[in-house]
This record gives structure tokens, C-alpha cells and sequence, in this order.
């Protein structure tokens, strides 16, 4: 049976920013892959850290992203890939007037994923990426002579002042025209003095500009699209399952807690989290693009790619389960027995840290340093702690985002395109699909292969009697403490021990 989707992709060349990022990376496989007959894809690319980018492509197609097109014999489709020198914050997106006419006059879908996502960035920084860029992007594809549509990258969270999000625009949080302004005349320090007062009830100005951005697409008066995603994670199915790149997200504590270093983790774990895997984030711009080709007269559409009202997650599902993941699927280069524990406030978080991450971090960074190592330790929990108060509300806020409209969107489609391009996350059992994941993150992440398993296994079972060891010295060491402080017998202080225990297992 055809597949009407790659049908649509066949012979079109495809413009993308943002391709070298965790989602961007991931697109580029599944249309290298699933519509080998693309005519050419196009990517945005900035040098960085002094490669040029012919330098940067090569690296691309080393990612282990296309493993699986490796696999299959199937290189040749890396001829399809042509870098563009350029940069989304930089004026007519830094392009050649060149490069520029080579996409005029070639390019029939534009994919739009290049955004600073750092929740910490100033408004200067997200303003001329998320907003600006965008703009550029809209202007380029306004001089497109065959455009069939602008793909929109954005976020389930431009909408995080509320709380119950359906698939459609909000009206715009601020004027354009007056934040662009402020930006282009205050200095760094009066603007940032300003954030609070101009983001109003944004959490933070990457959120603030992702929503601005989605008008500019809106404005466009061309054919696009935008699509939502949430918390992005590890992949379901495509290439492979629990393939990962990113440490943001739950890999990101994964990585850590494998480590030994993770061991608690504020979490509010009867509350709803929006986590979509990848791929089906990749899966749902290609087939967006489509849409609007097969109606192109029903007007701009917005889908959430996301999970909250479908099939929704929380972590007191997997709580029992995760460090037995952990404990079956072990690292070689853990530094200590894995065990993560959820806490339901930033205050018992912060009040456990003390004690299971920054101390230890204090002593293995000193370690590290005497054996000739750079320490990174105690920076990182550091970093780890300054960040919590911007994702407070992140983490101990349950959001709704509606997505019938993409439920929809994949009933259309044909049986073998349902099959392909799933949309459908009803069937995803979480359990299995974290399973995946900490396998996914401790071959991707830590760079760790199957094979090392067993002696990864011998490692963990040395590190959990030294663990149970230290627990017991710690204990006996406290009884003793005790016992010499108040001139008293064993006996009479036997209750210090399951005392003690129990409370810091709380922490």
C-alpha cells in the first residue's frame, strides 16, 4: 500500500533550521529514511567552536541518529544533505545572497526548530532568536516561489499562564512592536530590571517569546502550520527505541542517577507530566506539512504533539519500578550504588541535597583533584540547585493541553501512513517505555554499550555492598555517638538506630 505522506515529500527539497538539535537531528533521519526519494534537504548551520560547516555536517552524519540507515546500507541518502551557512539571530538569517536565491527558488517545505531553549536566557538573547528568527524565517518564506508550507516549531508551554490549553492562537501577551523596542534601546542591565514587569504572567521570557513568535506565523499570509510539543524525551520507537541525544528532561536525572550522583529529585509525583517522545514529535511535523497540502483552504492549524489528556503520565506510576531499572541496567562508570528518590517540595529537596549530593560531591571532587582530574561535581549541583527556583513552577504545576485535532489528524490518514507516521500515543505503556529510555540513555548518554552489561553488573554488585557498608558504619557510628553522650548502655540506645534510619530516609 502507498504511503501518501512520503508521496507528498517526493522530488521536494526541504529547508530546516534547528537541524543539528535533538528534534532536528531526529527529523532529518525519519525523512532520509521514510521518503528516500526527497529531492534535497537544506540545513541551517552556524560554525561553532571553531568548525566550519562542512565540519559541523560531517559531524552530523556520525550521530547515532542513523545507525539504523548505516545499518541498512542506505548512505548514499547523506548526499541529499546540503549545509547553509547561517544563523536565524542574525539579519536576513546571516544567509549569501546566493545561498539565499538557491532557497527562492528550490524550496518547497521549511521546517522552523532553531530556538534557545535555556529557561535562563535574558529577553535581548530570546528575543532575537525565538521572536526575530522566526520573523526572518516568515520573510524568507514570503520570497519562496513554490512554497507548499511553513512547519512552525513552538511549545505546549507558550500558553503557560494557563492551565487547560486547547489547539489554537491565544491573542498576543504583549505588542510586537513595543517589546522590540525596548529591547533595541534599553541597555542589558534596565532590561533586565524590566523582564518581570513586561513577561507579566510568563514564567520565563522563553515561553514569552516562543507565544509572540507564533503570531508572526500567523501574520505570515502564506500556507503553515505550527506544531506544540511538551517535554521532549527519548524515542518510542524511531530510529530505535529509548535513542536519546538530550540530557534535558527525564534522561537528564537518568544520566545522573545512573551516575550515583542523582539521588533525590523534587517531584510532585501525583501530578500530571507532559512528556512526548521524540519521534513522535518528528512524526507529527512531517505529516502537519502534509495536511496542509491535502487542505490547503481550511486556514492555519496548531496541533499538540502531547500526552497530558491522551494518555497521561505520572511519576508514582514508575516510582516503584525506576531503580530496578536502574539496578538491571547498571554503568561501568557509575561512581556510586544508583538510588533515586522523589521529594514533593524544594525545601526537603534542598535540606536532602546537603547531605547525599553536596557532601559526597565535596569528597569525590577532592578525590578527583589529587588523582589530577577536573572536579565537576560540586559545580554541577550547584548549577543543579540555582536552577530549581526558575523551574519551580515546571515542576509542581499540572498542565492540560487538548490535542483532539492531532487524534484526528492520524485517523485520516491512510492505514500504512498510521503505521509510519504515528500520531497515536494511546498505546504507549510507560513502564516499558522507561525500560527503554534508561537502556536508551546508558548506550546514547553514558556511551556504554550492551555488551558491557556483565561487567557493568560486577561493578554495581561491589558498589552495593560498599553502599550497604557505609550505611551500616554511618548508623553504628551515630549509636556509638549516642551512647558516649549520654553515658549510657547499648541497650538503652538500641531505638537511636531504626530512629535514625527512618529519618533520613525521608530526606
Amino acid at each position: 500500500m502507498a504511503s501518501y505522506v512520503t508521496d507528498f515529500y517526493n522530488s521536494k527539497s526541504v529547508f530546516i533550521t534547528g537541524g543539528t538539535g535533538f528534534v532536528g537531528v531526529c527529523l532529518i533521519e525519519k525523512l532520509l529514511r521514510c521518503c528516500p526519494d526527497i529531492k534535497n534537504i537544506y540545513l541551517l548551520m552556524r560554525p561553532k567552536k571553531g568548525k566550519q560547516i562542512m565540519e559541523r555536517l560531517e559531524e552530523l552524519m556520525k550521530n547515532s541518529v542513523f545507525n539504523r540507515i548505516r545499518e541498512e546500507k542506505q548512505t548514499d541518502l547523506f548526499k541529499k544533505l546540503i549545509a547553509i551557512p547561517g544563523d536565524v539571530g542574525e539579519e536576513n538569517l546571516g544567509l549569501s545572497s546566493q545561498d539565499r536565491t538557491t532557497l527562492i527558488n528550490t524550496v518547497e517545505v521549511v521546517f522552523h526548530s532553531a530556538a534557545t531553549l535555556d529557561f535562563e536566557a535574558d529577553l535581548k538573547t530570546t528575543t532575537n532568536i525565538n521572536l526575530l528568527g522566526t520573523r526572518r524565517i516568515v520573510q524568507l518564506c514570503q520570497e519562496i516561489k513554490r512554497l507548499k508550507v511553513l512547519v512552525h516549531v513552538s511549545s505546549a508551554y507558550v500558553n503557560a499562564v494557563l492551565h487547560n490549553v486547547d489547539e489554537i492562537i491565544y491573542p498576543v501577551p504583549a505588542d510586537v512592536n513595543t517589546i522590540l523596542k525596548l529591547v533595541d534601546t534599553l541597555d542589558d542591565a534596565t532590561l533586565n530590571s524590566k523582564t518581570p514587569e513586561i513577561l507579566k504572567n510568563h514564567p520565563n521570557p522563553y515561553t514569552f517569546t516562543k507565544h509572540l513568535a507564533e503570531h508572526e506565523v500567523l501574520n505570515g499570509g502564506f500556507p503553515a502550520t505550527i506544531v506544540r510539543p511538551s517535554m521532549i524525551a527519548g524515542a518510542w520507537k524511531e530510529p530505535v527505541p529509548g535513542w536519546t541525544i538530550s540530557k534535558n528532561g527525564p534522561q537528564g536525572f537518568i544520566l545522573g542517577a545512573g551516575k550515583g550522583v542523582i539521588r533525590r529529585l523534587p517531584v510532585a509525583k501525583h501530578l500530571i507530566y507532559d512528556y512526548i517522545p521524540v519521534d513522535m514529535v518528528v512524526n507529527s511535523l512531517i505529516v502537519a506539512a502534509y495536511n496542509v497540502d491535502r487542505d490547503s483552504d481550511k486556514g492555519l492549524k496548531v496541533y499538540h504533539c502531547t500526552s497530558s489528556t491522551c494518555n497521561s503520565f505520572k511519576w508514582e506510576s514508575v516510582e516503584k519500578e525506576i531503580n530496578t531499572y536502574l539496578h538491571n541496567y547498571p554503568i561501568r562508570s557509575a561512581v556510586w550504588y544508583p538510588y533515586l528518590k522523589f521529594l514533593p517540595s524544594l525545601f526537603l529537596f534542598r535540606i536532602s541535597a546537603i547531605f547525599v549530593h553536596f557532601i559526597p560531591a565535596y569528597i569525590l571532587d577532592a578525590i578527583t583533584r589529587l588523582c589530577g582530574g577536573r572536579p565537576i561535581l560540586v559545580r554541577l549541583h550547584t548549577n543543579v540547585n540555582r536552577s530549581l527556583n526558575r523551574l519551580e513552577k515546571f515542576i509542581f504545576q499540572e498542565w492540560r493541553f487538548n490535542n483532539p485535532r492531532l487524534l484526528q489528524l492520524h485517523e485520516s490518514l491512510s492505514l500504512e501512513d498510521q503505521k509510519l507516521f504515528t500520531l497515536d500515543m494511546r498505546p504507549l505503556i510507560w513502564k516499558d517505555y522507561f525500560t527503554d529510555l534508561i537502556q536508551g540513555v546508558r548506550t546514547y548518554l553514558h556511551n556504554e554499550s550492551p555488551k558491557s552489561l556483565p561487567k557493568a553488573r560486577s561493578k554495581h554488585k561491589i558498589l552495593t555492598i560498599a553502599h550497604l557498608g557505609l550505611q551500616a558504619a554511618l548508623l553504628g557510628s551515630i549509636w556509638w555517638l549516642v551512647k558516649v553522650l549520654f553515658a549510657t548502655t547499648w541497650t538503652k540506645t538500641g531505638l537511636v538506630v531504626p530512629i535514625t534510619y527512618l529519618l533520613f530516609d525521608q530526606l
